[in-house]
C-alpha cells in the first residue's frame, strides 16, 4: 500500500474509533453500546494493521469480536430489561468525568511533546513482531498456545456439560414438530 493511501486509512481509522466511541455513550441501550464498543476496537485493529503488526492487529480483532458478543449474550440471558435494549442512560457523573477525561488527555498530549524520548542508533530488526514476541515471551511461548488451546477446550467442555438437554432432546431429529416430545417433564412445550 502505498504510503499516501495508508496515511488515508489511518485517519479514516482514526475518525471511526473516535466516532463510534463517542456512539457508545449516545445510545440509550447496553446492547447498543457493547456493538458501538466492538466497532471502536475494530477501527483501533485497523491500525494496528497499518503498521504491518498482522499477527497483534488480528488478535485485537478475535478478541474484541467474542469478548464483545460474549457480553451481549450475557445481557440477553441475565439483564432485567429484554437484551439490555430497554432506553437506559449511559451518562453517569458527567461533569467528574468530563474534568478526568479532560485532565488525562492534557496529561498525556503534554507527555507527547514535552518528554525528551530517547532515540535508538541500533538497526530495526528484520522480523520486529517475532523480536517483540521472543522479548515479551521467550522460550514460553509453546507453553502459552498449548494453555490458550487448553483455555479454549475447557470453556467448549463447560458449556457441553451445562448443557445437559438441548432442542434435539426435546424435538428429535425433526424439528418440525408442533409440540416437543420432552423427556423430562416441565419444559417448555409441557
Amino acid at each position: 500500500m502505498c504510503p499516501v493511501w495508508r496515511e488515508i486509512v489511518f485517519w479514516l481509522c482514526a475518525a471511526g474509533a473516535v466516532a463510534s466511541g463517542i456512539v457508545v455513550f449516545r445510545v440509550d441501550s447496553m446492547a447498543r453500546a457493547t456493538f458501538a464498543l466492538l466497532a471502536s476496537f475494530l477501527f483501533g485493529a485497523g491500525t494496528i494493521l497499518l503498521v504491518e503488526l498482522t499477527y497483534l492487529g488480528i488478535l485485537v480483532v478475535l478478541m474484541m469480536i467474542m469478548e464483545m458478543v460474549i457480553m451481549v449474550v450475557f445481557m440477553v440471558m441475565y439483564m432485567m430489561n429484554p437484551a439490555g435494549l430497554m432506553p437506559m442512560s449511559m451518562l453517569h457523573n458527567q461533569k467528574g468525568s468530563l474534568a478526568i477525561a479532560g485532565g488525562t488527555f492534557a496529561v498525556l498530549a503534554a507527555g507527547v511533546y514535552l518528554v525528551d524520548w530517547p532515540t535508538s542508533r541500533a538497526p530495526r530488526p528484520e522480523q520486529p513482531v517475532y523480536s517483540l514476541g521472543e522479548a515479551l515471551m521467550g522460550s514460553k511461548m509453546l507453553v502459552m498456545i498449548v494453555l490458550g488451546l487448553a483455555l479454549f477446550a475447557t470453556i467448549v467442555a463447560t458449556v457441553v456439560l451445562a448443557t445437559h438437554r438441548g432442542r434435539y432432546d426435546r424435538y428429535g431429529d425433526r424439528l418440525d414438530r408442533d409440540r416437543p416430545d420432552d423427556p423430562v417433564r416441565g419444559g417448555v412445550g409441557r
